[in-house]
């Protein structure tokens, strides 16, 4: 994994969230990602389906936001290795991408988007 992850993923953020279409999918789908992982956690209190519902949530938003990324110019860095996949992408849904809107740097992004 990558020291300090949050740090190198903010600063490459911008560069690789350009185009309207990635902006509005990651919208959508990292809330349902946050949910997954929400619905995993609970299962434990409401059954396996809610376990089973909550990875087919993770799989959706890593293959709709993988494909998104692939048509921007500035492709991903790739991966390390497993765990290296599961920091970047749990540390982009559940504090970057965040950030990237609260910060309004997402305003910007979609204002200078193509």
């Amino acid at each position: 994994m990558r020291q300090h992850l949050l740090e190198w993923q903010w600063k490459l953020y911008p560069e690789a969230h350009k185009r309207r279409l990635t902006l509005v999918v990651h919208f959508l789908s990292a809330p349902i990602f946050i949910c997954g992982t929400l619905m995993i956690a609970s299962s434990v209190l409401f059954g396996w389906h809610y376990a089973v519902a909550g990875v087919l949530f993770m799989i959706g938003t890593v293959l709709v936001q993988g494909w998104t990324h692939k048509q921007e110019d500035a492709k991903p860095v790739p991966f390390l290795g497993p765990a290296d996949f599961v920091a970047r992408f749990f540390a982009e849904q559940w504090i970057t991408f965040p950030r990237f809107v609260l910060s309004g740097e997402v305003v910007r992004a979609w204002r200078s988007a193509r």
